[in-house]
């Protein structure tokens, strides 16, 4: 069973930059997706990768901000997080679709990691 592990998450000031990773414990071929929570709101969509790198999709608010990558090579993810906001303070979470496309569409994710925590100070 192939886990997810979110990592790289911490305290930063509004401005600021993060990289995010997320390491699969095996080959995941598939399109792969940041989602975050913020306290007492939904689960929402951040930004997703289609299985090759091809083809990526961003929620509005953090398109020129945030950039999802991926090396197969090395089964990881990544979320690069510039000018953060207050309002992207959130548990990010990784997941894992089982298609081919990059989506928005929570329901198309099947695995997920534990999540890690990022806090944007203004």
């Amino acid at each position: 069973q192939v886990q997810l592990v979110e990592s790289g998450g911490g305290l930063v000031q509004a401005g600021g930059t993060l990289r995010l990773s997320c390491a699969a414990s095996g080959r995941t071929l598939y399109s792969m997706g940041w989602f975050r929570q913020a306290p007492g709101k939904e689960r929402e969509f951040v930004a997703a990768i289609t299985w090759n790198g091809g083809s990526t999709l961003y929620t509005d608010s953090v398109k020129g901000r945030f950039t999802i990558s991926r090396d197969n090579a090395k089964n990881t993810v990544y979320l690069q997080m510039n000018s953060l906001k207050p309002e992207d303070t959130a548990v990010y979470y990784c997941a894992r679709t089982q298609t081919s496309r990059a989506t928005m569409n929570i329901g198309d994710y099947n695995l997920w990691g534990q999540g890690t925590q990022v806090t944007v100070s203004s």
